[in-house]
């Protein structure tokens, strides 16, 4: 009896598992747009919008927060680009990659030395690029 509680108990929890990943897929598949998720050094979202506009965007952002960019990059005939820059002690970079036509993944991140980030400043940063 014991061996068939456990079966039950294995198979439940295998699908469960199975329908949390596909309803985590099916949101993504669907454009969760604008949410923003931490990721290890940073956060992170897609942007309902081209990357040329989002690029346009997070240059504003930049200027308005006071961010002095001081480097950017185009690579993938510019499916990928990023843009970085320094407030006060911050090493600030926003990574942008092209999703399809309309939608680009953007990444933020706030250096402040080799092993501390400051991920709620990032967080801001993305906000008003997700609201621009």
């Amino acid at each position: 009896m014991k061996t068939i509680t456990n079966r039950l108990a294995a198979w439940a929890l295998a699908l469960g598992l199975a329908a949390s990943a596909t309803g985590c897929a099916a949101a993504a598949a669907a454009g969760a747009a604008g949410a923003i998720y931490a990721t290890t050094r940073g956060v992170e979202s897609l942007v309902a919008s081209p990357i040329d506009q989002v690029a346009a965007r997070s240059e504003t952002v930049m200027r308005d927060m006071g961010i002095v960019q001081d480097a950017s990059s185009t690579k993938n005939s510019g499916a990928n680009r990023e843009l970085k820059g320094k407030h006060g002690d911050l090493d600030v970079t926003i990574q942008l990659a092209q999703q399809d036509t309309a939608t680009t993944k953007v990444e933020v991140y706030a250096r402040k030395n080799l092993a501390e980030w400051d991920k709620d400043y990032a967080h801001q940063v993305l906000e008003k690029v997700i609201q621009k």
